[in-house]
């Protein structure tokens, strides 16, 4: 359990570098969280190397830095501002790729930061689709038949295997990015070269 009152400042993740006009909702969202950690008294720190938003007008966080929203760069941000917290579920999937990353690499640990809201855990076994469907299997909801796989060729046997016509969908990708109908091969190969160019895993669905 985390206690509160030892936040004293905290790091939000933004949307990355994005067109104006997409994922206004990010934008909104943490603006309202950075807005309402600043009524506490918190100190807000916030990485999004876009100018053309909300988050990053002035009076807005404490402290921005217009740097890519990467592993590399957020580390040396954590590194000198030395947040308590970080927020990850406010800059869509550039964020949360960003905070697993940097979970699994030991980096919020070693600086002593605390994930807040959503727990990393539970982005991993969301984001990742096949222990998304073992997590569901597990409290009895019922799921497509379907198999997570990592190369071209996997996609072939799990799609022999299930039988067309399959859903291709990429895991790690918010809106659909990658996904798609095929009923053979050939449009299999296409839709999975598309899909592997946004993750690195694919999910095969009956």
């Amino acid at each position: 359990m985390i206690d509160k009152s030892k936040i004293k400042k905290v790091l939000l993740l933004g949307s990355g570098a994005l067109k104006i006009g997409e994922a206004g909702e990010f934008d909104y969202s943490g603006s309202q969280a950075l807005k309402a950690i600043r009524e506490e008294g918190i100190r807000t720190v916030l990485v999004n190397p876009n100018i053309a938003t909300v988050q990053t007008s002035e009076g807005i966080a404490d402290e921005i830095y217009f740097l890519p929203v990467t592993p590399y760069f957020v580390e040396k941000v954590i590194e000198k501002e030395r947040p308590d917290g970080i927020l990850l579920a406010f800059g869509g999937q550039t964020a949360l790729n960003c905070g697993v990353e940097l979970y699994r690499s030991g980096v919020l640990e070693k600086y002593g930061v605390e994930v807040l809201g959503t727990p990393v855990q539970a982005i991993m076994d969301t984001e990742d689709r096949e222990l998304f469907v073992r997590k569901l299997d597990e409290i009895g909801v019922k799921t497509i038949q379907s198999q997570a796989v990592e190369t071209i060729e996997e996609a072939r046997k799990a799609a022999r295997e299930l039988g067309y016509p399959v859903i291709i969908r990429a895991a790690y990708a918010l809106g659909g990015l990658g996904s798609g109908f095929c009923d053979d091969e050939d449009e299999l190969d296409i839709l999975c070269q598309k899909a592997f160019s946004f993750s690195p895993q694919v999910l095969v669905e009956k």
